[in-house]
């Protein structure tokens, strides 16, 4: 089902309200009370939508609405009424007579909010800021502690070049061949880029002397 429109728009006035509408409109509500709010525009004499003519009076005329910031005790109820209810800021102005809901949304997001933030509350979750931060570090701490970490020359026992390499190149060969039979085969699985960085540093060893042995 399609709803009703409140009017027939056609030659209505829009925009800002004048002085003259804002006093028929308050003396017909004085006068009649609050009657039909479709009816209220011709009855009022005012070409407005009865839509226009029931948020011009909610909003800013009606005699009981409170101006100005929210007071100590207002600030602390919209952020108690805020953590149950979330943004139903028409329910949370009902609590709160002669303010709107249209007021206190927007001193929530223009001053509740940041002062929220900076009291280190989470002004969605009403949760300590600190607290969430916390847990994301030390969620990192035990992901991290779970990974091992090696030095570069922690896998393999490290081998020292031969004094006599320079004089002879079978003696460096001897010496590294028998450092090379120390490594075991788990030791080649885990660190074969390591082994080759080792024989790297042999500047005097001879790679035809590794696959004799």
């Amino acid at each position: 089902m399609v709803r009703k429109p409140c009017c027939d728009k056609v030659g209505l006035k829009k925009g800002p309200w004048t002085a003259d509408e804002d006093k028929k409109l308050f003396n017909f509500i004085l006068t009649n009370s609050q009657c039909c709010w479709r009816a209220l525009p011709k009855l009022a004499g005012l070409l407005r939508c009865g839509k226009s003519c029931r948020l011009r009076w909610t909003n800013y005329l009606r005699p009981d609405l409170k101006r100005g910031l929210l007071s100590d005790f207002e600030e602390k109820l919209v952020i108690d009424l805020h953590a149950q209810l979330g943004n139903r800021w028409s329910k949370i102005a009902s609590r709160l007579p002669g303010r709107t809901d249209n007021d206190i949304k927007n001193q929530w997001n223009t001053h509740i909010k940041k002062k929220l933030k900076k009291m280190g509350i989470d002004p969605v979750t009403h949760q300590p800021l600190q607290a969430d931060k916390t847990e994301v570090e030390s969620a990192m701490f035990v992901n991290n502690s779970e990974i091992p970490v090696f030095g570069p020359h922690e896998i393999l026992p490290p081998l020292t070049p031969s004094s006599s390499c320079s004089s002879g190149g079978g003696a460096s060969s001897s010496n590294a061949a028998h450092s090379i039979e120390k490594v075991n085969t788990d030791t080649w699985d885990q660190g074969f880029g390591d082994v080759f960085d080792l024989l790297g540093d042999l500047n005097c060893f001879k790679f035809d002397s590794i696959f004799s042995i």
